[in-house]
């Protein structure tokens, strides 16, 4: 069992060199374990978490093919919100929202949730028509929102581009105060330190290279450091769900693209929200550091690498220097790029695969990191039960096939063809 953090710890670390104890096992792979997840990002330690403190299933593994916090939980703009509109997902987010709300408390852990709401913006009428719906379904299933004129914005967010001749004019916005960020590497850390205190095995340079079957059923994995037998196997591994899948024979309704993010060189306190521009996908805020941290688009091919093209870069800093004029006088610190395992309709799988023993959480394309809690939660759920939790039931690998897709943005991300 880990220390528990609290402020005489911190003194007394303080006074012996900050030696402090390691944050979780590190812990050799077992013969066989009643769960095996694949895959050590915010999703998969999520998933082990709960499954120990929501239903005592503690034999379980995490297998991670590099380092804790190495894959998208750390290669994000660590934005968290619930303004979603599509029935189903406003219930899913606003859960994970609200298990963001008591998580450093839940974990002992600091994630370091910054509350400090959130603002789409929009540039036309219509535009405005479109988010006062979207925010009438939000108050509709309990979700406060509060939808903001021109003027409203103005006095919210100054430092915006309200000239007369900008290119995209504000006509005003919706604002969730509740939203805002979290430090990603914390989410991950804290997990791996919680599920690691109840007994889960936390599996860092562990590889898997196959899977075992017996028949068509799935009964464990093939890895780097040997075999390892599972009762029922988790695949929760972002962009890789269609490799990870294909060991398996599984061909997935997936595309796995890059996505980046940036971060400009230390600033004063300016960005005090977050914001996304209507004119373009395109969302910014402040870190404590003082960087500014934002993202766009995914870049438009398939790739599983981590570095992204210079054609996206510049368009990404078009809409910075459009939104914040001002920006224009700083210099780009660093930037970086996550995996996006991209589904046809956006929204994500969780739930059974057609072979039995093996379960997929996956697709989440924009939206993993702000999911992770509700993630876990009902992943661990489908997994001790075998039977889908009501949050997530929509999440069904067979949607798109049947006509029941979840078009959360009113397009499909790309056309699956046989």
């Amino acid at each position: 069992m880990s220390v528990r953090y609290n402020a005489f710890q911190l003194f007394k670390h303080a006074l012996t060199g900050q030696r402090w104890p390691q944050a979780w096992r590190k812990a050799e792979p077992r013969r066989s374990y009643d769960v095996v997840i694949i895959g050590g990002g915010g999703h998969g330690l999520a998933t082990a978490y709960y499954l120990a403190r929501n239903h005592g299933i503690t034999n379980v593994a995490v297998v991670e093919k590099s380092y804790i916090g190495s894959g998208n939980v750390g290669r994000n703009t660590t934005l968290v919100r619930s303004n979603y509109q599509m029935p189903g997902n406003t219930q899913f987010f606003e859960h994970s929202l609200q298990l963001w709300e008591g998580l450093s408390h839940e974990l002992n852990y600091n994630v370091m949730l910054s509350q400090r709401g959130q603002v789409v913006l929009a540039h036309g009428p219509v535009q405005l028509d479109v988010l006062a719906r979207k925010g009438n379904t939000m108050r509709l299933n309990g979700i406060e929102c509060e939808l903001l004129d021109r003027g409203g914005v103005m006095k919210l967010l100054p430092y915006l581009d309200y000239s007369d001749d900008c290119r995209w004019p504000i006509y005003g916005g919706l604002l969730q105060r509740r939203a805002g960020t979290v430090r990603h590497d914390a989410v991950a850390w804290g997990y791996a330190r919680g599920a690691s205190d109840r007994g889960v095995d936390i599996i860092e340079n562990c590889e898997v290279t196959g899977f075992v079957r017996d028949g068509a059923a799935v009964i464990g994995v093939e890895t780097t450091r040997g075999r390892i037998l599972a009762g029922r196997t988790a695949i929760a591994v972002a962009g890789h769900s269609s490799q990870v899948a294909a060991m398996a024979g599984l061909r997935l309704p997936v595309e796995s693209h890059i996505l980046q993010a940036f971060v400009s060189e230390p600033i004063k306190p300016l960005v005090d929200h977050v914001i996304s521009f209507g004119a373009e996908l395109f969302y910014i805020s402040q870190s404590d550091k003082g960087g500014l941290v934002f993202g766009g688009h995914i870049d438009g091919f398939n790739t599983y690498t981590q570095r992204g093209q210079l054609p996206k870069v510049q368009t990404v800093m078009e809409c910075l220097v459009a939104l914040i004029p001002a920006a224009a006088r700083l210099r780009l610190l660093r930037h970086w790029g996550g995996i996006q395992d991209m589904t046809p309709d956006g929204s994500p799988y969780i739930c059974a695969t057609p072979l039995p023993g093996l379960y997929l959480n996956g697709g989440w394309c924009y939206q993993g990191f702000k999911a992770t809690p509700a993630s876990g939660w009902t992943y661990a759920h489908l997994l001790a039960t075998g039977e889908d939790h009501p949050l997530a039931a929509h999440f069904q690998l067979d949607r798109t096939m049947k006509g029941d897709g979840l078009d959360e943005y009113g397009l499909g991300n790309w056309t699956w063809k046989q």
